[in-house]
């Protein structure tokens, strides 16, 4: 019965739209597998669409719209549709640092052209839905950006809030560091008062999932979304242009929002606006697989890629630069500390070591090598000699990568990028912007072409989302925005970091890699974690760990821990080293949004397969997943790494065995709760 209700209700309400703009003139776009549908309906200056999958309605009667003020400052909006073109995109991508060598670019394009010089273009994949404005006209500002996603029922849906609704207090409502965990509710349970931002997660009927988010965010404000309380109704939001900004945040190092203009856009003469993508998907793991973020955003910008250099970070800040000696057996030391460990040369020396020991690619100096407060690059504290220290960590073949503050790296960025590649440094970490309003999407890009003219790599801290844009610049190696393991320093006893692990695979990551620095090594079950800021730990078990380093995308991959608890282990540690970062192939075998996922990834001819699971135990039939791998291979060898026998009562228990084939393909693998593993597989 309620079936039918609903299937009366999108009727209803399907015929009432049409009966409402029966004057205006309906678009259809297909994907090209003929399952998904957009529909667009222009009258009056309106648009509106809906999209079906296997004929079943997933978003209906949704508005676009764009106001905008041009020469005189009199707002205008679109007009009706005054032509359409069509063509189809079929392309193989070259897509270097990412989870795979090639991606295929296919979908049916329709560009609906408004008036000259305005134009608004819809895609259709085979999996999502995308549309975008076109702006080629005389310069002018966007007043609001209108933008809906109305769905035929009251789905439930997984959000990040930012905080409060508030339209008069734009410096705080648009201040975030995009790392917040999700909240699973209704649509119509959503705080009307408070924003979510991208990606937001939408569980339709019969397992369907959509993931809404965006790409090509240049010069443009990131999208919000919230609820208005009435079923199944998001409306978007964009943070407002700053009109006065004072420096100050977190060591003077952010610039702080006083106050806003009454528009959310300056338009230059030719703009291309953020794709808006519905990503659909049958189920959890193919929702992992959409690369459409990606796919949308701009080609490269950097000719030449050769000297871009993925790998591991050995990193200094979560492990509070806390070193020591490490000793044999019979008590003889493996290595020494004779030193008091911090922001010093001698430290540093440590690190760059133990990098070179394990073959790993990077050192990071973090916050503290420059003078924190002054928000001056060039004021190093006297206890750090950079070019020392290059010169040391490149006779050992280590790069150096320097932590910067976002306004101090803004207000002198070519002299810093250009005295610091000189040097020898190899990129920078830069962190604090907080928010995405137009001046800084169009930081990142600044930030990211300086880089790229003096060979630096890029890593965005208190960042949103990537949006395409490791597309456009490939030496942006990572993003942060997300709860990654740095939360785990201060983080209150009943968060759920499990739960959490098992979401961003299928949410946050749907818009590109992230800097979730895995790779602790003390690791603490559901009854024994606690937060520490001197000697951190992780939620789960040691192989939950273990697997985060496949089912993330992370091009610039952190080694978390400190140098002397991975000395201890040191066979572990060498099989995590040697992890690629970057793949040739990657599979989303299984899982399930908040509970599991397991992940099969390629590079040349051997395979990692890595799962982790929520606080809920599990048995993963391994040779069920090999199957799908290696079914024309008939000899092969796995290293496998899982969870202990006691995993489940102490985090760091693990196990490592080897195993020769399996001739019957069967192989069960047990997740302890919070747990994970690892597997190698080569053909011999």
């Amino acid at each position: 019965m309620k079936n039918v209700l609903i299937i009366l209700a999108v009727l209803t309400m399907n015929l009432q739209v049409a009966f409402a703009r029966e004057s205006g003139t309906a678009y259809r776009l297909s994907s090209p597998d003929g399952r998904l549908v957009a529909t667009v309906t222009g009258s009056d200056g309106a648009l509106y669409y809906g999209v079906t999958f296997d004929g079943k309605p997933l978003i209906v009667s949704s508005e676009i719209g764009l106001l905008y003020t041009q020469g005189d400052g009199k707002e205008q909006r679109q007009t009706s549709v005054k032509k359409v073109t069509r063509r189809t995109v079929d392309e193989t991508i070259a897509s270097p640092f990412t989870r795979q060598a090639t991606m295929h670019n296919h979908c049916n394009e329709m560009t609906l052209h408004l008036k000259e010089g305005l134009n608004v273009v819809f895609r259709a994949y085979n999996d999502g839905i995308a549309y975008r404005y076109q702006w080629f006209r005389e310069p002018g500002k966007v007043v609001k950006e209108i933008v809906e996603y109305n769905l035929p029922d009251d789905w439930t849906t997984t959000a990040p809030y930012v905080i409060s609704f508030d339209s008069t207090r734009h410096e705080i409502q648009y201040s975030t560091s995009f790392e917040n965990h999700y909240t699973t509710r209704p649509i119509s349970q959503l705080d009307p008062r408070r924003l979510c931002f991208l990606p937001l997660l939408i569980h339709g009927p019969e397992g369907i999932k959509m993931c809404i988010t965006e790409s090509t965010l240049q010069d443009y404000p990131g999208l919000y979304l919230h609820g208005t309380g009435k079923p199944g109704e998001l409306v978007g939001e964009h943070a407002p242009l700053p009109k006065r900004v004072e420096q100050g945040g977190h060591n003077n190092l952010q610039l702080i929002v006083k106050e806003r203009e009454a528009y959310i856009a300056e338009m230059h003469k030719q703009k291309l606006f953020p794709w808006r993508i519905v990503m659909v998907a049958e189920n959890s793991a193919a929702l992992a697989m959409n690369n459409m973020s990606y796919l949308l955003g701009e080609p490269s910008k950097i000719e030449d890629i050769s000297w871009i250099k993925p790998g591991k970070v050995a990193w200094d800040w979560w492990n509070n630069w806390n070193i020591g000696n490490v000793s044999r057996p019979d008590g003889s030391n493996i290595v020494t500390v004779d030193f008091e460990a911090g922001i010093n040369n001698d430290t540093y020396k440590h690190y760059i070591d133990f990098a070179s020991r394990y073959g790993v690619e990077y050192v990071i100096l973090d916050e503290g090598w420059a003078v924190n407060g002054k928000a001056d690059l060039f004021q190093v504290v006297p206890e750090i000699d950079l070019p020392m220290l290059v010169q040391y960590a490149e006779e050992r073949n280590v790069g150096i990568i320097l932590w910067a503050g976002y306004y101090a790296f803004d207000r002198d960025m070519e002299h810093v990028c250009q005295h610091y590649s000189d040097m020898g440094i190899k990129g920078f970490k830069i962190d604090f912007m907080d928010r995405d309003d137009q001046l800084v999407t169009d930081f990142y890009r600044r930030a990211a072409a300086m880089c790229a003219k003096y060979h630096l790599v890029v890593d965005f801290h208190g960042a949103f989302k990537p949006a395409g844009f490791m597309r456009t610049y490939p030496n942006i190696l990572n993003f942060e925005g997300v709860f990654g393991l740095e939360q785990m320093r201060w983080a209150k006893l009943e968060w759920d970091q499990m739960k959490y692990d098992t979401e961003i695979p299928f949410i946050r990551q749907a818009a590109g890699p992230m800097d979730y620095t895995p790779g602790a090594m003390l690791n603490g079950c559901r009854n024994s974690f606690h937060p520490c800021w001197n000697e951190p730990m992780s939620q789960g078990t040691r192989c939950h760990q273990l697997a985060l380093y496949i089912v993330l995308d992370a091009p610039l991959t952190m080694l978390c821990d400190s140098p002397t608890n991975y000395d201890r282990e040191p066979e572990y540690t060498r099989f995590v080293a040697e992890i690629p970062t970057v793949w040739d192939e990657t599979r989303v075998l299984l899982g399930e949004v908040g509970e599991y996922i397991v992940t099969a990834r390629r590079k040349g001819d051997t395979w990692y397969i890595g799962g982790i699971t929520n606080w809920t135990p599990r048995d993963i039939n391994l040779g069920e997943c090999l199957k799908a791998l290696m079914s024309k291979t008939e000899s092969y060898y796995i290293e496998l790494y899982s969870d202990g026998a006691n995993a489940h009562r102490r985090g760091t228990d693990y196990k490592r065995s080897t195993i020769k084939s399996l001739d019957n393909r069967s192989l069960a693998v047990h997740l302890a709760p919070g747990g994970g593993f690892v597997a190698k597989i080569k053909a011999e």
